[in-house]
């Protein structure tokens, strides 16, 4: 099974100012997490982002936040107890008003654009608020990819342990470069330039 870029969405946990300067291996995992949003945007896949208690610990860094349609402020470990799950997959709307006053074609729900059930995580810290997150989307039946070399924690053990319990439970773990050529398929993609050159 590879990832598909029409059906995928990015979300980049708390890349925050605080957090980021005692993360380990912070700056290469932040240049993976930028380089993710990057090719996201090439790609024309969705990006979020969440932010822990970003009045403790800040906003997420200003490279992450740019990349980002829209940030969710959380205080939950869980982003998908914050209503995460909704952004990724919005509820159906009926439409509203009376059935008599209703033009004949709004009636009955519009279809909108197929939903993307493919949610492609990475963030800090990987054995708290990406991990509590990544199950809880699974549990929402979303298939959930983790960017390991995009992850981080504290020690290397954490966020190690973080990984096995996600691949236990059923989360892919892949690589920033395995989600690039995974998105592109080709050689003959008309991105594929623009990503062979941020991955190099």
């Amino acid at each position: 099974m590879l990832l598909e870029a029409a059906d995928a969405q990015l979300v980049l946990v708390d890349y925050q100012i605080r957090l980021m300067p005692v993360m380990w291996e912070a700056e290469a995992v932040t240049a993976n997490a930028v380089r993710l949003g990057e090719l996201a945007r090439l790609m024309g896949v969705p990006v979020w982002g969440t932010e822990q208690n970003p009045s403790g610990l800040g906003a997420n860094l200003p490279a992450i936040k740019a990349l980002c349609g829209d940030t969710l402020s959380k205080m939950q470990f869980s982003a998908v107890e914050e209503g995460l799950g909704e952004w990724l997959r919005p509820p159906s709307k009926a439409p509203s008003g009376n059935a008599r006053s209703l033009p004949k074609h709004l009636q009955k729900p519009l279809a909108g654009p197929p939903p993307r059930n493919t949610v492609v995580i990475a963030g800090c810290e990987a054995h708290i608020c990406l991990l509590q997150t990544a199950l809880d989307l699974l549990e929402d039946e979303f298939d959930v990819w983790v960017v390991t070399d995009a992850c981080t924690s504290r020690t290397e053990r954490n966020r190690d342990a973080a990984f096995d319990r996600l691949a236990g439970a059923g989360a892919e773990l892949v690589t920033t470069e395995m989600v690039a050529f995974e998105w592109l398929r080709s050689a003959e993609h008309q991105a594929f330039k623009a990503v062979q050159a941020l991955i190099k």
